[in-house]
């Protein structure tokens, strides 16, 4: 049995180069397995919104539901600082992008 290579675009942080970021200049991708994609706002309804934004974007660009095994939520109480944040912990594979590329695979088998 010979396995073949997926290849994936990924970008520095590893995660697909075409995954949906999301989009508020406090929010991010982070960089550990099972990687927190963190949004934080100093209104929790706010930090909350954007993060199911981000979490439909996904789901619409992957064709999936994405991997999300906890919700993390904390807050920060020091003067100037972000008050809430709220962080998704989301398998690695799916920013990566590695479903699409599964698919991807299938459908140029099939037509071989």
């Amino acid at each position: 049995m010979t396995e073949q290579a997926i290849h994936l675009d990924l970008d520095d942080a590893g995660v697909a180069s075409n995954l949906p970021r999301p989009v508020h200049e406090s929010d991010e991708v982070q960089q550990v397995p099972y990687r927190p994609v963190q949004f934080r706002d100093d209104d929790l309804p706010t930090a909350l919104e954007r993060s199911a934004a981000w979490l439909r974007s996904v789901q619409e660009w992957l064709g999936e539901p994405i991997d999300v095994i906890a919700v993390h939520l904390d807050y920060d109480d020091r003067a100037g600082q972000p008050y809430y944040e709220v962080k998704l912990l989301c398998n690695e594979e799916d920013l990566a992008g590695a479903p699409l590329a599964m698919r991807a695979r299938r459908t140029s088998s099939a037509e071989d």
